[in-house]
């Protein structure tokens, strides 16, 4: 077992992640519920009260949590500060840094804080100095493994999640699914698969350089032969496997099984080679002109309302406090696998030209 599966063990040895049992399909999936706001912290009262007295709202880009998820956790964090406002823009990995590129190219500031799933952001905008230093209250509340995934406090880690097999069960039948990311490239798949694309997303551009260290870029070279559906987001990979155009894919578990809560016809299977594992972060913007609403944003978003949501909406959560939903699975009886920062930083700009040689897109 290699570091990146013993150092997702050791984070998640008592978390669960949702199964396949009828307890987890049963599950509804709940908006932001209707609830009091929490008391607040004599910290979290300042911010309020400072972003309050300055009319500040906070604009987030992000490309955690599908779409609805994002929306919810914008909708609880107004619930949960009167008067205050979050605008939420939720995309892509590349196309949110892509805004955020063309915004400082302009100079405007836009976004207070940036959410994304391709680690490499963050490394190449705290090097540039565009990110504000915060030590979160909530990151007391985050699981131990989990804090200083930058030791300078830059950003922190604020979602996680899983890239695994999905497909549809209308098509494929439980016993007959692939039970290895190999299996993706037996013929009988071709015209089959749906996958999404490194250049917009950083869950997939993960997953590419996690097979491409297993398999090699040979792996992509006989995938290519399956002539793969291919989206943006990962996310797309459960909109093909819904409309029954695609059976199979390399797919989000959150999503995937939201989606199934739902009655759509869909189930996950974990890689015996390998479920990678996502750890994505968040920062605040340096020069925000929303300086405490950014903050206090930033403090929502590592909250239990937050978890609890995220939770809900069949998501791998921060904080050890909030319980998982039914039916989970333990982690450490799941292969856990994941690229090493300097893999991710080296590899994706890498994959994303050898992407465009083999797929052509």
């Amino acid at each position: 077992m290699d570091h990146s599966t013993t150092f997702g063990s050791t984070i998640y040895a008592r978390r669960r992640l949702a199964g396949l049992s009828a307890a987890a399909l049963l599950l509804p999936a709940l908006g932001a519920r209707a609830q009091a706001p929490p008391a607040m912290t004599d910290h979290l009262r300042r911010l309020y009260d400072a972003a309050r007295s300055r009319n500040e709202q906070v604009t987030w880009y992000t490309s955690h949590y599908n779409s609805e998820t994002a929306e919810q956790l914008g909708r609880a964090f107004e619930a949960d500060f009167p008067g205050m406002k979050a605008n939420v823009v939720r995309t892509t990995a590349q196309v949110a840094f892509q805004r955020l590129s063309q915004d400082m190219r302009a100079r405007v500031q836009n976004c207070d804080v940036f959410s994304s799933t391709d680690f490499g952001h963050y490394t190449q905008l705290k090097a540039d100095g565009r990110f504000e230093k915060y030590s979160p209250e909530n990151l007391a509340h985050v699981i131990p493994a989990l804090r200083g995934i930058d030791p300078d406090g830059f950003y922190h880690t604020t979602s996680t999640g899983t890239v695994l097999i999905n497909y549809n069960t209308t098509r494929v039948p439980p016993e007959e699914a692939p039970k290895r990311w190999t299996d993706l490239l037996d013929p009988k798949w071709a015209n089959r698969v749906t996958i999404g694309h490194p250049s917009f997303s950083g869950y997939v551009g993960n997953w590419v350089v996690m097979m491409r260290k297993l398999y090699g870029w040979d792996y992509f070279k006989r995938l290519e032969r399956n002539k793969p559906q291919i989206g943006r987001s990962i996310n797309d990979t459960v909109t093909m496997l819904n409309s029954g155009e695609r059976w199979v894919g390399a797919g989000p578990g959150a999503t995937t099984l939201r989606s199934a809560s739902r009655g759509n016809p869909l189930a996950i299977q974990y890689p015996e080679d390998g479920t990678l594992l996502m750890i994505a972060t968040t920062a605040i913007m340096k020069g925000s002109r929303n300086p405490n609403a950014a903050k206090l944003f930033v403090e929502f978003l590592l909250s239990k309302r937050s978890c609890e949501i995220q939770v809900e909406n069949y998501s791998e959560i921060v904080r050890s406090d909030v319980p998982t939903f039914p039916g989970g699975r333990d982690l450490s009886t799941v292969t856990l696998i994941q690229p090493t920062v300097e893999e991710i930083e080296k590899g994706i700009p890498e994959v994303k030209e050898l992407w465009r040689d083999t797929f052509g897109v």
